[in-house]
């Protein structure tokens, strides 16, 4: 008896998995945009992204970090120079490996946004 239940349930389970719907590739798409609230992004792939932005939405993101602006602005005036300069170039990795991880999806968030916004 206990046989045939387990085969039913085996069968049962095997014809969902088959006709369960699939996403659409914009639906996918999307989800790999955003990173799910478990994985914690890359630094280095943040520090690419963030180089990529324009000046206007690098500065706008990083002044939303409170860490990153404050790295900034720790050299005063000619910090927000230094770093208009130099933001495509610099290395950010050190400074977002600093983050925890709630700031670097945070990041992420930003990053994204930024970009939708062009």
């Amino acid at each position: 008896m206990t046989a045939m239940i387990r085969l039913m349930f085996a069968l049962t389970l095997g014809v969902w998995i088959v006709v369960a719907p699939a996403e659409t590739g914009r639906q996918t798409q999307a989800r790999a945009m955003m990173p799910p609230q478990s994985r914690v992004p890359d630094s280095k792939q943040l520090e690419k992204e963030l180089q990529q932005l324009t000046w206007q939405q690098f500065r706008m993101v990083i002044e939303a970090i409170p860490r990153l602006k404050a790295d900034v602005e720790a050299h005063g005036p000619a910090g927000w120079q230094y770093v208009k300069a130099k933001y495509p170039s610099h290395a950010w990795k050190k400074n977002i490996d600093r983050l925890d991880d709630n700031e670097k999806r945070q990041l992420a968030r930003l990053i994204l946004d930024a970009r939708k916004s062009r």
